[in-house]
């Protein structure tokens, strides 16, 4: 009786009852074509998409068990993040999340801090609205996502809403370098 006590006890302190708490890695949409009609990806974007697939895919470090993109309205608006992460997710076995919708970054991290599956978490998403999404998970003063970048990962461990670390997913021909900055 006593140990079910202490078992019971154990699985009441946050982070003892799961094996771990995941990190999570956010990414902006691969790159877009000029015609704000077309939400597709432009060429660069579709070789990001690639990219990927071997920056995050197995065996990468990263661990990826839950992806997320925006919900991909019926006339295929707000698809671009799903098409960046869709190579990756078919090839990791899993479904691309979507039932968030853009600018609910409220709804974004219910679900982060509900997840307690294996691995860690990809937010692919429109940059304008990743800092929304850190301050939904905790950021007393979230980083903008630059405008004229599309290589960049934030790495928000947990307990969340602070990005430790940004650097460049290193897709050859597509990106500045292998940026590195860390708090």
């Amino acid at each position: 009786m006593l140990l079910h006590w202490v078992f019971t006890a154990l699985c009441l302190v946050p982070g003892i009852a799961s094996a771990q708490n995941p990190t999570v890695y956010i990414i902006r949409h691969g790159e877009k074509p000029k015609n704000k009609d077309d939400h597709g990806l432009t060429l660069d974007g579709i070789k990001r998409a690639q990219c990927l697939r071997s920056v995050f895919g197995e065996g990468s470090g990263y661990n990826i068990g839950h992806i997320m993109a925006p919900h991909v309205k019926d006339d295929g608006a707000h698809r671009r993040a799903f098409l960046t992460v869709l190579p990756l997710a078919t090839d990791l076995g899993l479904t691309v999340d979507t039932h968030c919708k853009r600018t609910r970054v409220e709804c974004v991290a219910k679900t982060v801090r509900s997840y307690d599956g294996p691995g860690n978490i990809l937010i692919a998403w429109r940059h304008t609205n990743m800092g929304g999404i850190e301050k939904a998970l905790g950021a007393s003063d979230p980083i903008e996502y630059p405008d004229d970048r599309f290589d960049l990962i934030w790495t928000d461990p947990w307990p969340y809403g602070n990005v430790t670390q940004i650097e460049s997913e290193g897709c050859p021909g597509l990106d500045i370098g292998r940026l590195v900055e860390q708090s």
